[in-house]
């Protein structure tokens, strides 16, 4: 009786608790592909995306970079597979096209993923005494992401913050002889004793410190869109429509306004009193905030399209079904355990 009246007073909390701050984050979901609201006052930046606040620019990548599925287009749809559970947050060369579109500076970048090499500019001795399992991909230079260190190189942020390997590692990198510097930070998993919060002073100009759409952004969502690939198959990116609809967007902008589409709840608060009911999960939702992007956008609605849906997988031609793939570092670390217990 006492355990379930701790549950209930749980759930009770959960439906009430509201983030006090506007919080930005990187992950990856389909029906949400455009970003938005996942929550009051926490924004999703979608699967690569750009949002002011205040006017402070900052820039995400969502998602793994794995290279199999790198030149795939985005197919997953719901309900998914045992496949696509884990390849539709894999990262797509197509949202990296467009961030590196960005001309205007980038205050504050985040990706799940670390750049590729980015060890050589922190302490990597200290890392590889803390994830010694990690050694060999330091050493051999292979340890993070190839397309995050593109984007590293092209938009050279202010700072970058990144997790993935579940430990705090800071680097300062120096773009060329007297060129800009980016600060990484990379932090520790959400635990207690463990270095996952740090607080970084970034000065701006006086308010409204409110999230806003990102003109140049929405503009290069827009001239996108006319390639954007849906097909399981390696996609050849091109025939990219060459206007600029950058002036168009200020015009909707300033007749609208820049605040995103209001949330809105598309399914009930999760409570750990009631099960878990499988009818929930099944199929595509239109999510309420998409739409209402896409309609200003005047766009059409892609992500419910399942083209080629009986078109085998090229990725089943890759690899072995019965292959465990490893995404996480919470994984690596398992198979670490695993690996010492049976020597």
């Amino acid at each position: 009786m006492e355990s379930s009246t701790r549950s209930m007073r749980r759930s009770s909390t959960w439906r009430k608790w509201r983030i006090p701050r506007s919080t930005s984050f990187c992950a990856a979901g389909t029906s949400r592909y455009y970003g938005g609201w996942a929550a009051p006052n926490i924004y999703f930046l979608g699967y690569s995306g750009v949002i002011k606040f205040g006017n402070i620019r900052i820039g995400g990548l969502s998602g793994i970079y794995k290279p199999r599925d790198y030149h795939s287009g985005h197919y997953e749809m719901p309900p998914y597979d045992t496949n696509d559970i884990r390849s539709v947050y894999h990262v797509r060369e197509y949202d990296v096209m467009k961030l590196k579109e960005v001309k205007g500076q980038i205050d504050i970048f985040m990706s799940h993923d670390w750049p590729l090499r980015i060890t050589e500019y922190g302490n990597w001795e200290k890392l590889v005494r803390q994830k010694p399992f990690l050694r060999q991909e330091v050493l051999d230079g292979t340890l993070g992401s190839v397309p995050a260190a593109e984007l590293l190189k092209a938009l050279q942020p202010h700072y970058w913050f990144s997790a993935h390997l579940h430990c705090k590692f800071p680097a300062i990198i120096q773009h060329g002889e007297n060129g800009p510097v980016t600060k990484f930070l990379a932090l520790d998993k959400c635990l207690r004793g463990r270095k996952f919060l740090q607080i970084v002073d970034i000065e701006s100009d006086p308010g409204p410190y409110e999230i806003q759409y990102d003109e140049e952004w929405l503009a290069i969502t827009r001239k996108f869109n006319s390639i954007f690939p849906l097909t399981h198959k390696s996609v050849q990116l091109g025939g990219l429509d060459e206007q600029d609809y950058q002036q168009w967007v200020r015009n909707k902008l300033n007749a609208r306004g820049a605040k995103p589409f209001d949330f809105v709840q598309t399914v009930p608060s999760f409570d750990p009193s009631q099960p878990l009911s499988n009818r929930s999960l099944c199929g595509h939702i239109r999510n309420p905030q998409t739409q209402s992007l896409l309609q200003f956008l005047e766009l059409p609605y892609l992500l419910a399209i399942t083209a080629e849906a009986n078109t085998p997988n090229v990725n089943d031609e890759l690899f072995d079904h019965e292959y465990v793939d490893v995404d996480d570092v919470d994984e690596l670390e398992e198979l670490v355990q695993v690996d010492d217990e049976n020597t």
